[in-house]
């Protein structure tokens, strides 16, 4: 399981399989950012374009390109994520997030996993993880009554989530340091704002897993920053 995780967020789904194209060789874990435009905005594909396309994908027998080869981490940035986890899941979804301020049904979302899935926390975590998200504003309390229902949390770095290229609100740093004091055994990943120059700090704190979105795709050479990023989880003796 990798360590520096590409984020997509895509503008179509002909947008999705170029830039996973342009991961190949490179990464073997990616997150796409699905965002309702309801509860994040703007947009993103399905929901800017037609939203029944993942559906419609499933009933034909379709997968995410390259599922099987690709690790897909789909991120629910969903004011409902109940009614579509299942798709992204059918789809080839090895690992889902879903954002604790983004639905008053926390608990019933998991408990949809485990009825209509079968999931329960580290049973097969190779083949299907769900994660918790919580927003840089939001105290991390709210979130304790379900980590025995999740494989990992994600701290997002960002205030304004739904689009790349936010500036990195350095206060996650001491929220992860604290949660990660009060809860060692968990996975954390941090998304948003993720930079060289803040990846160190963030793996200082006890950061399993960094996401990275624009600070990959804007750079001159994808390949030699996400080599870049890779080289410094080395020296935190980490490895995918």
């Amino acid at each position: 399981m990798g360590i520096i995780v590409p984020a997509i967020i895509p503008t179509s789904f002909n947008d999705l399989s170029e830039k996973l194209k342009v991961l190949e060789g490179l990464s073997t874990d990616v997150q796409i950012d699905i965002v309702d435009g309801v509860y994040a905005k703007p947009a993103s594909w399905p929901y800017r374009t037609d939203a029944t396309e993942p559906l419609r994908m499933l009933r034909n027998g379709e997968l995410l390109p390259g599922a099987g080869e690709t690790r897909f981490e789909v991120d629910l940035m969903s004011a409902d994520p109940e009614s579509t986890a299942g798709t992204w899941i059918g789809l080839g979804a090895n690992r889902l997030t879903i954002h604790a301020a983004s639905t008053r049904h926390v608990s019933r979302f998991f408990e949809s996993m485990r009825t209509l899935l079968g999931h329960d926390k580290d049973f097969m975590p190779g083949l299907l993880s769900l994660g918790i998200a919580i927003g840089a504003e939001t105290d991390v309390s709210f979130i304790e009554p379900y980590l025995d229902q999740v494989e990992y949390v994600q701290f997002m770095g960002i205030r304004t989530i739904g689009h790349q290229g936010e500036p990195f609100d350095p206060s996650v740093i001491p929220r992860i340091r604290a949660f990660r004091k009060k809860h060692p055994e968990m996975e954390v990943t941090v998304d948003g704002g993720v930079t060289l120059q803040n990846a160190a700090s963030l793996l200082d704190a006890g950061v399993s897993r960094l996401v990275v979105g624009s600070a990959l795709w804007k750079a001159p050479d994808i390949a030699a920053r996400y080599r870049e990023f890779d080289a410094l989880t080395e020296q935190y003796g980490l490895y995918g």
